[in-house]
């Protein structure tokens, strides 16, 4: 597997909106198929659950395996009985999150054509890459994996996209490894979100995680900058995680933003755990205020990307991923 409000008068409301036109992709033809493994999981007759689970399995045998080993942490050296014994357990256990989840999900058909809409940008943009062809939606442990790349399929947890209010979310044992803040983004509109995530990932894995901090902004930067035009239609908060008042405070302050940065010296700085500070997931940005979102510095890296591409408007997207990052911030010149 490939595997609210700043502080007080510092942030006022202002919109943004993607500049430039969006490529006419209607005749770019692609295919996408969605299988529904979580259905015919808790729809095994539990009478017979270890038989029903060996056909379910032979059935995917590209995600089974996977979901019993990988996402279900079943132990590969048991003997069947014992792995449809724990499989079972957790069947039993997570019914309630399936019925919640098919309330959403029961027609899945409008995330299906999302994904295929931001495809036709792949490939438009990309046409040499070999997309995916699959979906497989899952239900696996809350406090487990959620959103997969595989070499052919989009592996959906929709255990992680039951909206923010759900209950669970805030049970010790999700808030253990998913707190509130990356719960928040537990939402259906999402799932198109972070498909392409994954696949910017697979293309560009290399962040430069031993660069300076304005590279590791600017190459956070390149990625978000890149998904918005895989995903044209989708909010810019989403894209980064805000809410909407939290990016449009964001956008209204990106001189007291950039300031945090030039004034304390930070763009050069080569400290991993501080620079993990401004461009990794957290509650917030202390200096900004109690208010302020975290991951400022990925937020402040994709308008310096911004700026590079209205002075170079022609840039391939494949160029603009593969360019070196001190350069692009030299030629870009930002100054919100």
């Amino acid at each position: 597997m490939r595997i609210s409000v700043f502080v007080l008068g510092l942030f006022c409301m202002t919109a943004c909106h993607n500049k430039g036109n969006n490529p006419d992709v209607s005749n770019i033809k692609v295919n996408l198929e969605t299988k529904r493994f979580e259905q015919a999981f808790f729809r095994i007759d539990s009478s017979r659950f270890a038989n029903g689970l060996d056909s379910l399995i032979a059935k995917y045998p590209s995600f089974g395996e996977n979901f019993l080993y990988t996402i279900l942490n079943a132990d590969p050296r048991w003997r069947g009985d014992s792995t449809a014994m724990y499989v079972k357990s957790f069947y039993g256990a997570y019914q309630n999150v399936y019925d919640s989840a098919e309330k959403i999900f029961g027609d899945f058909s409008k995330y299906t054509e999302e994904i295929k809409q931001s495809l036709k940008y792949l490939k438009y943009y990309f046409p040499a890459y070999k997309a995916p062809t699959k979906v497989v939606t899952y239900i696996g442990p809350l406090d487990g994996y959620g959103d997969i790349l595989d070499v052919d399929e989009f592996i959906v947890g929709l255990q992680h996209h039951l909206g923010s209010g759900f209950s669970l979310y805030q049970s010790e044992m999700v808030q253990g490894v998913y707190p509130s803040y990356i719960t928040a983004n537990f939402t259906p509109t999402t799932i198109v979100v972070n498909c392409m995530k994954n696949v910017i990932k697979d293309m560009y894995n290399d962040e430069k995680p031993d660069g300076s901090l304005v590279v590791q902004m600017v190459e956070k930067g390149k990625r978000l900058y890149l998904l918005k035009r895989l995903i044209p239609s989708a909010p810019e908060e989403t894209l980064i995680g805000y809410t909407s008042q939290q990016f449009k405070d964001s956008k209204a302050k990106e001189k007291v933003i950039w300031a945090l940065f030039v004034q304390n010296n930070l763009l050069q700085s080569k400290d991993a755990s501080a620079n993990k500070t401004y461009i990794g997931e957290s509650p917030k940005t202390a200096e900004l205020g109690e208010a302020a979102p975290g991951n400022i510095g990925s937020f402040a890296g994709w308008q310096i990307v911004n700026y590079y591409m209205e002075k170079f408007p022609e840039t391939p997207m494949d160029s603009l991923m593969k360019m070196d990052a001190d350069q692009l911030f030299a030629a870009a010149k930002y100054k919100p």
